[in-house]
C-alpha cells in the first residue's frame, strides 16, 4: 500500500517549523511529543478504570486469577464488563460469554481498517492485534498520517495495557475498601474518552447523521436484545444513511433530466 501524504497541517509543522526551533526535524520531534502526549493521556485516562473492573469481577464470584486472566487475554473493557455483569446477575456462563463475544467483534472491523493504515511488519501484527480496541482505534484514526498514527496506537496500547492490568489487580484486592464503584464514575471513564475523541471527527452532515442513527438503534435496542448485539446492529446506521442519500440524491437529479429533454 502506498505511503498516506500528510495533512497540510502536519506538513507545515514539519517543513516550516516556528521560530527558533533547528529546523524540519526539530518540528517533527513537537509534532511527535505531541502525539504521545495524547496518547499518553488517553491510556492514563481509560487505564485508570480497570479499577473499577477489578471490584466488579471480585463482586461477581470471580476469583483474582481469573480477574486477572481475563484482563490479560480479552482485554477489552466493554465485553469485560459484559461478562462479568451478565454473571453478577445470575446469568449462564455461557450465555455470558457469548453476550462478551458478541460485543468484541467489532474488534475486527478496527482491525481491518488499522492493518491498512499501521502497514505493520508481519511479524508485529499478531502483537499489535491485542492493543486492536475502542481507544487506541480512536488515538490512531485521528491521526493525519501513517508515521503519526503509529505513535499514536503504540503509546496508547502500552500505557492502557500496562494500567488496566495493574489497576485490574488493585481493585480486585481492594474491592471491599473502594466500595461502589458507580460512586467514583469509574465505569464511565472510558466511553466518555472514545466520545470526545469521536465527536471532533464528525465534521460533515452524513458523519453525524450516521452517529445519530448508530446511538438510536444501540439505545433503542438495548433492553430487547442480548449484551453485544444492540452494537453490531447500530453498525447498519452507515449503509442506512448513504442508502437515503443515494435515494434523494437520485430524486433530485431527475426532474434536472426531464428539463433538459
Amino acid at each position: 500500500m502506498a505511503e498516506q501524504t500528510a495533512h497540510p497541517a502536519t506538513r507545515d509543522i514539519r517543513d516550516n517549523p516556528p521560530a527558533g526551533t533547528a529546523g524540519p526535524a526539530a518540528g517533527a520531534g513537537k509534532f511527535d511529543a505531541a502525539v504521545v502526549r495524547d496518547a499518553l493521556g488517553v491510556g492514563v485516562a481509560v487505564g485508570l478504570s480497570g479499577f473499577a473492573f477489578g471490584v466488579t469481577s471480585a463482586g461477581a464470584g470471580l476469583t483474582l486469577l481469573q480477574t486477572c486472566a481475563l484482563s490479560l487475554l480479552v482485554f477489552t473493557g466493554a465485553s469485560q464488563f459484559a461478562l462479568v455483569g451478565a454473571l453478577a446477575g445470575g446469568g449462564n456462563p455461557f450465555t455470558a460469554a457469548a453476550g462478551a463475544f458478541f460485543l468484541g467483534t467489532r474488534n475486527a472491523f478496527y482491525g481491518l481498517r488499522l492493518s491498512q493504515l499501521l502497514a505493520l511488519p508481519r511479524l508485529a501484527k499478531p502483537f499489535a492485534a491485542q492493543w486492536v480496541i475502542d481507544e487506541t482505534t480512536a488515538v490512531a484514526l485521528a491521526q493525519p498520517d501513517r508515521r503519526s498514527a503509529r505513535i499514536g496506537f503504540t503509546v496508547t496500547g502500552l500505557t492502557l495495557y500496562v494500567l488496566w492490568n495493574l489497576t485490574t489487580l488493585l481493585g480486585a484486592l481492594g474491592a471491599e475498601a473502594i466500595g461502589d464503584t458507580a460512586a467514583w464514575g469509574l465505569d464511565a471513564a472510558g466511553p466518555a474518552v472514545f466520545l470526545a475523541l469521536l465527536a471532533p471527527m464528525l465534521t460533515s452532515a452524513t458523519e453525524r447523521a450516521t452517529a445519530g442513527v448508530a446511538v438510536v438503534l444501540g439505545l433503542g435496542l438495548l433492553p430487547v436484545l442480548p449484551a453485544g448485539v444492540p452494537v453490531l446492529v447500530a453498525a447498519l446506521a452507515a449503509p442506512t444513511v448513504l442508502w437515503f442519500q443515494g435515494r434523494r440524491a437520485r430524486k433530485t437529479t431527475a426532474p434536472d433530466e426531464e428539463t433538459t429533454r
